[in-house]
């Protein structure tokens, strides 16, 4: 068995942030700069997901 845990998955939050950005641009009838907003914002909390587990398994 593996004596630290399996790496967090970030793809969820890029999926999750690219939905809520082109809703939220669809309502403010701008839905592709919605989308580049969710999908910028969706990588950068993916990385910072990646970047704090590997801090914490000390690769």
């Amino acid at each position: 068995m593996a004596d630290h845990p399996g790496p967090q998955a970030g793809g969820v939050l890029i999926a999750v942030a690219v939905m809520a950005g082109t809703i939220l641009g669809g309502l403010m009838n701008q839905p592709s700069l919605g989308l580049l907003a969710g999908l910028a914002i969706g990588v950068a909390a993916a990385v910072a997901l990646w970047l704090a587990d590997r801090r914490k398994i000390g690769r």
